[in-house]
């Protein structure tokens, strides 16, 4: 290779690193500012009388928005990408954000919440495209740092609002429109960097898509698995996000800005954990990092009800660490066994999350109100079981993790 050839490489590499970072950094912003509202559930129950079937339905509206969304914005962006559709999508978050801010009855709390969704479901499967797009070949180590963002984002929201939002009043949910303009330029800028990499790849000739070796029975008898395992890190992901802040309260009788703090804790784990994820998953193999980040929480969730303040806060960390480096192995296996439909892929199984974290916390909101918060942890403690499915899986990378 001649140096003029490396230095174009190297300079190649530093781009899609930046575009990478970008991408995290935008993902950060965005989930950050969806953690904002169930981070704020105790303020709008008691300010507008919600029993916890409301508070569920705010988070199914907000979810929901933004997972029907999110597969067909995926399949239109396989067929006709649109470079600057994020920072759109983003658009209508920062519109959601101040009517929020300034909701005066709980339709108008679910039309902002469901504005904040439309966003979001912009947003997804148009980023992961691009974090693939600039991965170079690194697509679990792309997906980790492309969703670790994410991760880190939904840490620090309910720190902003523990700090920022509870002590000042709802209003203050406005000044976090900044954050989604900011968000808004970044992506401006990646929309150019994609609109000259789509020139660039169409000018080149057209390389076949290696698929594998897979029936299409086979095939969808493994999306069927991946969207069990879906179901199960996701509906338990959801009693920890929406409830977790009053299962502290209710039971330990801590103060609300300490139940965020330990909601911290645990989202703070869950970011490490995906940034884990994605490179011992290039590395290991995927099925082997979604045998164990599903199946492998089991005892912790089915001992976190029965213990003291301390240990639950402890057995939260490893919950987190192990359960989200799931996603990212997920997402990366789908689209490898899905070749060339990647912001399909990437909004269906984010679309996905996003409608079972809803329809989970509608469900586990009226069987709180039907029984008492303790017994949807009991219950929920059971759902990584269903990690035993992954035996089902194929493997798409011989020489690695475990085989079938």
């Amino acid at each position: 290779m001649t140096i003029a050839a490396t230095a174009d490489r190297n300079t190649a590499d530093r781009t899609a690193m930046a575009v990478l970072v970008s991408i995290s950094f935008c993902h950060m912003m965005n989930d950050m500012l969806q953690s904002l509202l169930p981070a704020i559930y105790p303020m709008l129950k008691d300010g507008y009388h919600l029993d916890f079937g409301q508070v569920g339905l705010i988070t199914l509206t907000y979810q929901i928005t933004a997972s029907l969304l999110q597969p067909v914005v995926g399949l239109y962006t396989d067929h006709r990408p649109k470079h600057y559709s994020l920072s759109i999508g983003m658009g209508f978050t920062l519109v959601g954000l101040l009517l929020l801010s300034r909701a005066s009855s709980f339709p108008v709390l679910l039309l902002a919440a469901s504005l904040v969704g439309m966003g979001s479901s912009v947003f997804h499967p148009e980023s992961s495209r691009v974090a693939r797009l600039a991965s170079g070949g690194r697509h679990g180590l792309a997906q980790s740092l492309f969703q670790v963002g994410g991760n880190l984002g939904s840490a620090i929201g309910p720190l902003a609002a523990a700090f920022i939002i509870l002590p000042r009043g709802q209003g203050s949910v406005a000044w976090f429109s900044l954050a989604a303009l900011l968000a808004m330029i970044v992506l401006g800028g990646i929309g150019n960097w994609y609109k000259a990499h789509c020139k660039t790849r169409a000018g080149r000739k057209r390389e076949a898509i290696e698929r594998p070796a897979l029936s299409r029975r086979q095939i969808g008898m493994a999306l069927a698995v991946l969207l069990a395992l879906i179901f199960s890190k996701f509906f338990y992901m959801a009693s920890i996000t929406s409830y977790y802040t009053f299962y502290l309260i209710d039971r330990f009788q801590v103060s609300v800005q300490s139940a965020q703090i330990f909601l911290f804790v645990f989202l703070g784990s869950a970011a490490i954990g995906t940034l884990a994820g994605g490179p011992i998953g290039d590395r290991l193999g995927r099925k082997l990092v979604i045998w164990v980040s599903i199946l492998g929480v089991l005892p912790f969730t089915l001992i976190l009800p029965h213990v003291n303040l301390f240990w639950t806060v402890a057995l939260t960390i490893p919950v987190g660490l192990i359960l989200s480096s799931a996603f990212c192995a997920i997402v990366v296996y789908a689209q490898e066994l899905m070749p060339g439909k990647v912001g399909t892929v990437a909004g269906l199984f984010f679309g996905l999350a996003f409608g079972i974290g809803g329809v989970g916390a509608a469900v586990l909101g009226e069987l709180a109100d039907i029984t008492d918060i303790t017994t949807v942890y009991e219950i929920c403690g059971f759902l990584p079981l269903i990690g035993l499915l992954t035996v089902f899986l194929p493997n798409l990378e011989p020489g690695k993790g475990l085989r079938r």
